[in-house]
């Protein structure tokens, strides 16, 4: 059994304390035993908490420390690389069992990636041209509210009608970069036309708007996703395509709305996306980003609450009450909500107690992993408008098979 009181030398626990981050908790309970030199028994009563509660404590700064590379009990002292962690550790030793050469195998620490991308996307934000103001359409009603809904869009993702529709009877067909962005477009092109004149939209850019990030695999399994193009090329792609869904947004609304919400595909490029609308949008009153860091997203409309969520974290049958928590004063404001989920590329819409919660299909095709695993649906998006006194009041699908007529 490991004898806590005895894991860090001094030394090595405020090289410990200058390199890992960790509570204010678990640094005083570090210093203390560590540093300090105190027992156990000692310092939980100086802590005012349990012996149990102390070793814990103290085993998730072990736990976090050997992480980043210190654990001298198995002779790791090198600290791992910003934004890795460390997976593992092969050591030779010589004759005496001491330890002659070192390989630290690191993998990517994901939290640590997504801040590294936040400040790389602000640093650049700084140096942004903004874009011009657009000039204001007539109003509309300000009673209205559209909300266009666009989830699990794959750009980037590649798809053969061969494979994914060999039958001729799915509505899936060839899938490319190319396509991707002139089907976005035709879409709020006839979303726009046929949608009420209202002053305000809500573009709910639900999740999983690229295929991948950085390499064509998956994060969390590393599948080897089929991809059409690199990824430098889908970046342009993608923040080409959302400049032009924004202009055209603005010419039909006195103030758009972004909801570009996290995801499982492309957690990276959603946090880089909503600091560069930021900064892109700083001069335009008219467009509001919302760049929040959190994967739930709300806004208030009158009486009306519209939530939004990818569905990756939670889904339609319990994901209403994370939002009745989370904004518990917008809806308790609020006498009707909403909630918008993707993820699944299929529909369950069901009304709980709480709201209304309707998961969405996508426009995009299905790949050779959807069709050779059976996960078909229908292709489509949805354009809902909101009433600001009697929640929703028109609800509008346009099919990819209507784009293509």
């Amino acid at each position: 059994m490991q004898n806590l009181g005895k894991v860090f030398t001094r030394a090595q626990t405020r090289d410990l304390l200058d390199n890992v981050e960790l509570t204010d908790k678990q640094r005083e309970a570090a210093e203390m035993v560590w540093c300090d030199e105190i027992k156990i028994m000692v310092a939980a009563s100086r802590l005012g908490i349990g012996r149990p509660s102390l070793k814990d404590r103290l085993r998730q700064v072990i736990h976090k420390a050997s992480l980043q590379g210190y654990a001298p009990a198995y002779d790791q002292i090198n600290p791992a690389p910003p934004g890795q962690i460390v997976a593992g550790e092969s050591i030779l030793y010589d004759k005496d069992n001491k330890p002659l050469l070192t390989w630290v195998k690191t993998r990517a620490d994901a939290e640590a990636q997504v801040e590294l991308m936040r400040q790389i996307v602000s640093a650049m934000a700084e140096e942004i041209e903004p874009v011009a103001p657009v000039k204001a359409p007539e109003p509309g009603s300000d009673k209205l509210l559209n909300c266009y809904v666009i989830t699990d869009y794959h750009m980037g993702m590649l798809a053969d009608a061969d494979e994914v529709n060999a039958s001729g009877q799915t509505q899936n067909d060839d899938w490319d970069l190319k396509i991707a962005e002139d089907t976005l477009l035709a879409w709020f092109a006839e979303a726009i036309r046929t949608s009420p004149d209202a002053d305000e939209a809500v573009y709910a850019q639900l999740g999983d708007f690229q295929h991948f990030d950085l390499e064509p695999l998956t994060h969390a399994s590393k599948h080897l996703l089929s991809a059409d193009s690199r990824s430098f090329k889908i970046v342009r792609a993608t923040i080409r395509v959302t400049r032009q869904i924004i202009r055209m947004l603005l010419e039909k609304h006195q103030t758009v709305h972004i909801k570009w919400c996290d995801a499982n595909h492309d957690p990276f490029s959603s946090v880089w996306m909503r600091e560069l609308l930021t900064a892109l949008y700083e001069n335009e009153p008219r467009v509001v980003v919302d760049n929040s860091a959190d994967t739930y997203y709300c806004y208030e409309f009158g009486k009306t609450a519209l939530f939004f969520h990818h569905g990756h974290r939670k889904k339609v049958p319990n994901v209403d009450t994370v939002f009745a928590s989370k904004y518990r004063e917008v809806f308790g404001r609020t006498e009707f909500a909403y909630a918008h989920m993707g993820h699944y590329h299929s529909i369950d819409k069901r009304e709980t107690n709480l709201m209304v919660v309707e998961q969405h299909r996508t426009l995009a095709s299905a790949d050779d992993y959807s069709s050779h695993g059976g996960w078909l649906s229908g292709r489509e998006a949805n354009v809902i408008t909101y009433h600001k006194d009697f929640g929703q009041v028109a609800y509008n699908t346009i099919s990819y098979k209507m784009l293509k007529k």
